[in-house]
Parts: C-alpha cells; structure tokens; sequence
C-alpha cells in the first residue's frame, strides 16, 4: 500500500534525482533510497553492536580458551601413545 507525502528538499537533490529516472520515477528511486539507508544503518548498528559485545565478552572467552588448553595438555600428557 502506498501513501502519499510531500516532502521538500533542496533544488540540488531535486535535479539529482531527476537526472537519474524520469519524474514519474522519483517515488521509486526516493523508496529504494530509503530501503537501502535504513538497511545499511541496520548492519551498521549491528556490527557496532557484535563489536561491543565481543569486546566486552572477550576476558570471558580468553579464560575459556585457557581452560580448554589447560586441559588438552593434561591430555596429551597422559596419553601413552
């Protein structure tokens, strides 16, 4: 379902706009637009987000590691072969 808005925006963005599809194509080029800046802001947030929560993770999974060495080394000792 489409709506219908009015929206202003500066002459310099207007010809852009119209420079790349005719006027009756601004509504499809102005939603692509939208679409594809939200959902690039979307991944952008969700790196940001993985970034913060391995970092603040990251003391957690180091000691995991060394337990996990710890113990692979009790095993390589014991073993006869």
């Amino acid at each position: 379902m489409y709506q219908q808005i009015n929206i202003t925006l500066p002459q310099k963005t207007l010809e852009l706009i119209d420079s790349l599809t005719a006027q009756e194509g601004r509504s499809q080029l102005i939603d692509e637009a939208i679409n594809f800046y939200v959902i690039d802001k979307q991944k952008q947030l969700l790196k940001q987000q993985l970034r913060e929560g391995a970092i603040h993770r990251s003391e957690r999974d180091l000691s995991l590691v060394e337990d996990w060495f710890n113990l692979e080394e009790e095993v390589w000792q014991q073993d006869p072969n």
